[in-house]
């Protein structure tokens, strides 16, 4: 390998904490990946890695290579993007929010793979928020209000909100007629919070601001399919994007209860490491992304 290439692996090692999924990440052998780290520090006579049996870790000299890789990795992606038809290539990683991604991305990815095909992209998919640097992720995409970290948060969409029921759930407790008319009669499908571990309460706008309105509910989930799924089988109400539901309430399997209250808006955000310079792929995934919500959101 040259030095770029070393570079390269070493700061997947570091992400990775693993010189086995970093030599996977880059497919080169995993003795290779061991033998080009060794040269790596004799040839710079510091000791860049802490080993151990169940993991690698930086150490204060590796700490600061790895920045400075990542530097001079990133200036050398954006010197050679900047002649006429360079192309981003490589292995991008993303995880995002599964609902998303099959409503907003899926659908235009196959022309995104067509004019780069040069990109490798892996996607999973997940709620949490992922050690981004840890798990070798280069962004994630999520929905509601980011948490306070240590990443950058890119604010790519506000997807509308709605209140739901089923047909026969109206049937059966009557459509009500202002967030007052719920207490004591209707109930709710509960949502686990995934922050909090409690169910979220509804949400809805009276005269300006925001009342949150907590029902007995017989079922509880934390999933959006099954929590939409439960609604279906009049369970009890439910509050969620607009465009998750649009085909079922075209078919009439779910109508829409209280739309003079609406919950408010739900952004959705991507989000990436302070301490990652971007790459131009990385980027280039980000401005994709901002485009697919803003032609379909």
């Amino acid at each position: 390998m040259d030095r770029l290439d070393a570079m390269r692996l070493f700061t997947r090692v570091v992400e990775r904490r693993s010189f086995t999924q970093a030599a996977q990440d880059l497919g080169v052998p995993r003795s290779t990946a061991t033998q080009v780290i060794r040269q790596l520090e004799d040839r710079l006579g510091a000791r860049l890695l802490q080993r151990t049996t169940r993991t690698v870790r930086p150490t204060l000299d590796g700490e600061a290579y790895y920045r400075r890789c990542l530097s001079i990795l990133a200036d050398v992606e954006d010197a050679d993007g900047a002649f006429a038809g360079a192309k981003p290539k490589g292995l991008l990683r993303v995880d995002v929010h599964g609902t998303l991604a099959r409503h907003f991305l899926l659908p235009a990815l196959p022309r995104f793979l067509e004019a780069y095909p040069d990109i490798e992209l892996y996607m999973s998919e997940g709620d949490r928020l992922a050690d981004l640097v840890r798990e070798g992720i280069d962004c994630v995409l999520r929905v509601g209000v980011p948490q306070d970290s240590d990443m950058i948060a890119r604010r790519v969409a506000m997807l509308e909100e709605v209140t739901l029921a089923s047909p026969a759930y109206i049937a059966r407790f009557g459509m009500p007629d202002s967030p007052d008319a719920l207490a004591g009669r209707h109930r709710m499908v509960g949502f686990h919070s995934t922050a909090t571990g409690g169910l979220l309460p509804l949400e809805f706008t009276v005269g300006g601001k925001v009342r949150n309105v907590t029902l007995p509910a017989t079922v509880s989930v934390n999933a959006a399919e099954s929590y939409v799924a439960a609604a279906r089988l009049g369970l009890g109400l439910i509050q969620v994007p607009r465009y998750h539901v649009e085909a079922a309430l075209q078919a009439g399997e779910l109508v829409e209860v209280l739309p003079d209250f609406p919950p408010t808006p739900t952004p959705v955000s991507l989000l990436y490491p302070t301490s990652r310079q971007l790459s131009p792929r990385v980027r280039l995934f980000i401005d994709w992304v901002v485009q697919q919500f803003g032609a379909r959101a």
